[in-house]
């Protein structure tokens, strides 16, 4: 039996569109690490890092968001379905550590 949940031990086949749509944004933060490297490489003023730095943390943020609505959409929703309630517990715990 295949498992869809997305903890470490676990894995998740992610639709084409859903896919997509968390690369292209994991790509985008990248860029902006990799600018915010090259600003660090070019002594740039503090304060103009420090406002790259925290549009990074908003669009990792944005990500996580996307990514548990999609989690709780399919893997919570299908395990508490099949009554796996050991499914919520988990979720709990991985809020109270993204809320850290």
């Amino acid at each position: 039996m295949e498992n869809n949940c997305c903890c470490t031990h676990k894995t998740k086949k992610r639709d084409s569109d859903e896919y997509k749509k968390l690369i292209n944004r994991l790509s985008r933060i990248e860029g902006q690490i990799r600018g915010i490297k090259g600003m660090v490489e070019k002594d740039a003023y503090c304060t103009d890092i420090l406002i790259q730095v925290a549009a990074v943390n908003a669009a990792l943020n944005s990500f996580n968001k996307e990514l548990l609505a999609n989690h709780i959409r399919t893997c919570v929703a299908n395990d508490i379905r099949e009554g796996k309630d050991e499914t919520i517990d988990e979720l709990v715990n991985t809020l109270q550590k993204l809320m850290k």
